[in-house]
């Protein structure tokens, strides 16, 4: 167990989120310039879920739909295969420090008609248990602090190329359980947000071999902000723009390979900087305390050293996936963050195994600046499609 002693709800905030983004370059080495990133609560919103998209260095905007692709853009979800399906996955957090943080996902598509698509899935993050204890170390009590959401989408095709996809949220974060920070009562934080996404793709030729290039774009988590007390200023949560492409060669009628990067940005403030002297005093950057409309437009133009810091607030994912006959799978791919950002920087590989409407996905992730908190894990997801499965029960009858 791991005993914090809580002063105030910022405290809070900043243990957690730590723990689970690994940003700030906590875990990772000095940086040679300034260090500035951007902090928001409920990070567990931008967790790779799934295990196909963490082995391919959690790009998936504009990867074949799956079960899975609530989480990265809804609107993919109108072109999947299949009247139904449903999606587990888990992730041990943190393994090598404490046994009890996870995260957990449950997903599920059904097809309405050839156009339209509803979606929901649920996202439980676990922060194991945590001893409270008073200003002179006595226990107080012990708490589960927990954070969730829960979506509900729809997705709908266009054209026979292009469709778009929306997804509503619910999201809540109880990391106090209700204690008092410097005589002040804590609550949980709760916020709603939305997704607005769209997927685009066509068939090509390339050198001779059928291929598909598909185009995805998702505006996600763009919702109210989040506090934990009555008395303090309300927080971002994740706002994030993810753009990507994703190439598909079929080399021949049994094996095909996918090439993808997806580019990442957080529609939050950037933090600016202050005048020591007076802290109030902002000489560098735009004031971070606006509402949401104007965050996002802000995101784009308010680093403090200007469009040079712009550049480095975008995260860059590579994945490459091998495909045979539809059934065995092979992944790798990277993820790089700027050091002045977060510092995370990691290779990723994993494989995937189909068979009668059952998918089983792993991946593994090797850090390659710090410690990760997945470092040395091995991550599992689970698909079930659930006509394929209902097939196969009737041709088995």
């Amino acid at each position: 167990m791991r005993r914090i002693e809580m002063k105030n709800r910022l405290i809070t905030v900043i243990l957690i989120s730590v723990a689970l983004a690994g940003g700030g370059n906590t875990f990772g080495q000095e940086s040679s310039g300034e260090l500035n990133a951007i902090q928001t609560v409920v990070p567990f919103l931008t967790i790779a879920p799934d295990s196909r998209a963490g082995a391919m260095g959690d790009a998936g905007v504009a990867t074949s739909p799956d079960v899975y692709s609530m989480h990265w853009n809804p609107a993919k979800l109108a072109f999947i295969d299949g009247r139904a399906g449903v999606g587990i996955s888990y992730s041990p957090w943190l393994r090598n420090l404490v046994p009890d943080i996870n995260i957990a996902y449950l997903s599920g598509y059904y097809r309405i008609d050839e156009k339209q698509v509803l979606s929901g899935s649920l996202l439980y993050s676990s922060l194991g248990d945590v001893d409270f204890t008073d200003i002179y170390g006595n226990l107080e009590r012990t708490f589960t602090p927990n954070e969730w959401s829960f979506d509900v989408g729809y997705s709908r095709l266009f054209t026979d190329n292009l469709s778009g996809g929306i997804a509503f949220r619910m999201i809540y974060s109880n990391l106090t359980g209700g204690s008092y920070s410097g005589g002040v009562a804590t609550k949980p934080g709760i916020s709603v947000a939305a997704d607005i996404s769209l997927y685009h793709h066509n068939d090509i030729t390339l050198f001779t071999k059928d291929s598909e290039l598909a185009f995805g774009l998702n505006f996600s988590n763009i919702g109210s902000k989040m506090s934990y007390s009555d008395a303090q200023t309300s927080d971002f949560i994740p706002m994030n723009m993810r753009l990507g492409t994703a190439l598909t060669v079929n080399l021949d009628l049994y094996n095909k390979i996918t090439l993808t990067a997806d580019v990442n940005k957080l529609l939050v403030p950037t933090p600016p900087y202050y005048d020591i002297s007076t802290p109030d005093s902002i000489i560098a950057g735009k004031d971070p305390n606006v509402s949401v409309p104007l965050a996002i437009f802000q995101s784009f133009y308010d680093a403090p050293e200007g469009f040079k810091e712009e550049l480095r607030e975008f995260t860059l994912s590579f994945g490459a996936e091998y495909l045979y006959n539809n059934q065995f799978a092979l992944r790798a791919g990277y993820f790089h963050e700027n050091e002045t950002k977060g510092n995370r920087k990691y290779f990723t590989a994993g494989a995937g195994f189909k068979l009668s409407g059952f998918t089983v996905d792993f991946s593994y992730l090797m850090p390659t600046v710090q410690n990760h908190p997945l470092a040395r894990t091995l991550r599992f997801s689970l698909a079930f499609d659930i006509s394929s499965l209902r097939k196969t029960g009737t041709t088995t009858l």
